[in-house]
C-alpha cells in the first residue's frame, strides 16, 4: 500500500491544522484506506489489529463532514457505539484533541455517571454521541432521545461486542436508525456473527483490511516463562523476578479474574511496588481516576482485567505481563497490543503453568511459530498430562491422581476431609447376620406408629369436657343462658383416615407375632392401644 500524507486524504484545512498540532505528520495504513472512503459518504468494513489508528480513521472524516449542519435538540446527528466505558471516554479524548478548530458538541453516553448531567447535554443538541450500547437503550427507553437523525452511525470493537454479549442490543439500535445513513464498521476480526451483521446492515461496504485478522505487531517481543509449580504465591514470586530483571518503565499486568487483580495489587504493594488496580467492579470515577495516574506516571504498574485488554490507547507502556495466559487465544493479541503502539517497540512477557498449556498451544496458532521460553520450557510429557491435571481448592497447583495415591494415609485423610477421625470399621459377619433387613424394621416400626396414633386420638375426645370445664365456670349467669337458647350448629363431619379405623384383634396378632422378630434394641416398650369405643 503507497504512503500518502494526510493532504492527500480528501480531509478539510480545519482538521489537517488540528492533526499537525497533534503532531502527528503521516496517516498509518488504516488510516489512508479508510479515510479517502469515509469523507465520501460510503459505507467502510475495517479490519485491522489494535493499535493501528482505527479510531482517527472514523473520527476525522467524521468531523470533516459535520462541519456543516446543525443539531437539533434529542436529535444526534452521529452515534459512535464502543463496547466499554474506557474505550467511549477515549474516543471523546480523540474529538477534543482533533476538534479543536471546531464547535462540535459531543456527549458521553456511559454508565457510572450522571443520567441528568447527559440529558441536559442532549436536550441542548449534540453533534455526535458517544456511548455503549445499554446507557443508550435505556436512555431511548425513557423517551429522552430519538435516533432518526442519525447521518453516521461507527460501530468500534464489534468483535468486541460479540464477546460481551451486545450483538443483540447492536441490531436493536440499528433497526431504530434511518436506513440511509452512512455506516462505518470496526473489528480485528471477523467471527460468522459479525459476518452476519455486517451484511444485514452495510450497504455495499468497502473493505479495508490491513493485516490477517487476530496477527501480533511485529514490534512487540514475545517470550513466556514456564512455573512447573503453579501455585499462586509462586506466580506472584515469579511476576516480581520478571519485573526486576528487565528495564520495566511502565507495565500493565493482566489477570484472568477481578479477584485475582486484587490479590495481586496488594501483592505488589507490599513488596514496594507502584502499583494500582482496573477491573470491572471499580466505579466508572474510580477507573478514569486509575488511568489517568497511569497515563501521567503517578502509576507504573497497572494490574488489570480484560476490561482494559481492548482499545485503550495508554502511549509508550514498554511492557505487558499476563500473569494469567487469557482463556480465548484472541485475548492475547488485544492484551499485548497495549504496548508497541505505532510503531515503537514493545516487550510481552506470559507466565505458563502446567494447567494452561493447552491455552499456549491455542496462541502459538495465531502467532503461527513455536513459543520463545525465558528458562526451561515444558517438556513433552508436560503436554501430555496438562488435560489430567486438577485444579486444588486454592484454584492451581491441584495434585494429578497418582500423586495423590503416593501421598501418605496421613495426607489421604487430611484429603478427604478425614484428618484425626478414624475410618468407619467394617461389620463383622456375627454382626451383619443379628440384624434383619431394613423394609422388615420399617414395617414393624410403622405398626408400632399406628398404634400411639391411635392411642393419641382417643385422648383429646375423653379430656374435651375437663379444658371447656374452667373457662365456662369464669362466665356470668347470662352468659351461660344465652349460649343455652342459642341453636347449636351441627358438628362437622371428620374425613376418615384410612388409619384411623380401630384395630381388630387379628391384625393386633399379627402385630405382634411380627415384632417378635425385631432385635432389642430397636423395641421400646409397647403400651396397650386404646380403641375409640374405650
Amino acid at each position: 500500500m503507497e504512503t500518502k500524507t494526510f493532504a492527500e486524504l480528501g480531509l478539510s484545512q480545519k482538521v489537517q491544522a488540528a492533526i499537525t498540532a497533534a503532531g502527528y505528520d503521516s496517516p498509518t495504513p488504516i488510516q489512508s484506506a479508510a479515510i479517502p472512503v469515509a469523507v465520501t459518504g460510503r459505507d467502510v468494513l475495517g479490519i485491522a489489529q489494535t493499535g493501528t489508528g482505527k479510531t482517527a480513521s472514523f473520527v476525522l472524516p467524521m468531523i470533516t463532514r459535520l462541519e456543516t449542519g446543525r443539531a437539533r435538540a434529542r436529535m444526534p446527528r452521529s452515534l459512535i457505539l464502543a463496547p466499554t466505558r474506557e474505550l467511549a471516554a477515549q474516543v471523546a479524548q480523540s474529538f477534543e484533541k482533533y476538534g479543536i478548530n471546531h464547535k462540535l458538541d459531543v456527549a458521553l453516553l456511559i454508565g457510572g455517571m450522571s443520567m441528568d448531567d447527559q440529558v441536559k447535554k442532549l436536550d441542548r443538541g449534540v453533534d455526535v454521541l458517544i456511548a455503549t450500547p445499554g446507557r443508550l437503550l435505556d436512555h431511548f427507553g425513557r423517551g429522552r432521545i430519538m435516533l432518526m437523525g442519525v447521518e453516521i452511525l461507527v460501530i468500534d470493537e464489534a468483535d468486541r461486542m460479540l464477546d460481551m454479549g451486545f450483538i443483540p442490543d447492536i441490531e436493536k439500535i440499528c433497526k431504530l436508525l434511518p436506513p440511509r445513513r452512512q455506516t462505518l464498521f470496526f473489528s480485528a476480526t471477523m467471527p460468522p456473527e459479525i459476518t452476519r451483521l455486517v451484511n444485514q446492515f452495510l450497504r455495499d461496504p468497502e473493505r479495508v483490511e490491513v493485516a490477517r485478522p487476530a496477527t501480533t505487531a511485529k514490534t512487540i517481543t514475545q517470550s513466556f516463562r514456564y512455573l512447573p509449580d503453579g501455585e499462586d504465591w509462586a506466580k506472584r514470586e515469579m511476576l516480581r523476578d520478571l519485573i526486576r530483571a528487565d528495564n520495566v518503565r511502565n507495565a500493565i499486568i493482566f489477570c484472568n479474574r477481578k479477584r485475582d487483580v486484587a490479590i495481586l495489587l496488594k501483592s505488589l504493594l507490599k513488596h514496594g511496588f507502584n502499583a494500582g488496580a482496573l477491573h470491572g467492579d471499580m466505579d466508572q470515577k474510580s477507573r478514569m481516576e486509575t488511568l489517568d495516574k497511569f497515563r501521567s506516571g503517578e502509576i507504573t504498574l497497572l494490574a488489570a482485567s480484560d476490561v482494559a485488554a481492548r482499545g485503550l490507547d495508554i502511549p509508550d507502556v514498554s511492557h505487558v505481563f499476563n500473569y494469567d495466559l487469557p482463556w480465548q487465544s484472541d485475548d492475547y493479541v488485544h492484551r499485548i497490543g497495549r504496548t508497541g503502539r505505532a510503531g515503537k517497540e514493545g516487550i510481552a512477557q506470559s507466565i505458563v503453568t502446567p494447567e494452561e498449556l493447552k491455552s499456549l498451544k491455542d496462541i502459538e496458532k495465531i502467532l503461527g511459530e513455536p513459543a520463545a521460553w525465558i528458562g526451561d520450557g515444558p517438556t513433552e510429557q508436560d503436554f501430555q498430562d496438562a488435560g489430567k491435571r486438577r485444579r486444588g481448592r486454592g484454584g492451581r497447583g491441584g495434585r494429578s491422581d497418582s500423586a495423590k495415591k503416593d501421598a501418605r494415609p496421613a495426607d489421604r485423610r487430611r484429603a478427604s476431609g478425614a484428618s484425626g477421625r478414624e475410618e468407619p470399621k467394617a461389620v463383622k459377619p456375627a454382626e451383619k447376620g443379628n440384624r434383619k433387613p431394613a423394609d422388615e424394621t420399617a414395617r414393624a416400626e410403622t405398626a408400632r406408629t399406628d398404634a400411639r396414633r391411635e392411642n393419641g386420638r382417643a385422648k383429646p375426645q375423653a379430656e374435651a369436657p375437663r379444658r371447656d370445664a374452667p373457662r365456662r365456670s369464669t362466665e356470668t349467669e347470662g352468659r351461660r343462658e344465652e349460649r343455652a337458647a342459642a341453636p347449636q350448629p351441627a358438628p362437622a363431619p371428620q374425613r376418615a383416615r384410612p388409619r384411623s379405623a380401630p384395630v381388630d384383634a387379628s391384625s393386633k396378632t399379627a402385630v405382634a407375632a411380627f415384632a417378635g422378630n425385631v432385635p432389642a434394641f430397636l423395641c421400646r416398650p409397647a403400651r396397650p392401644a386404646k380403641a375409640a369405643s374405650e
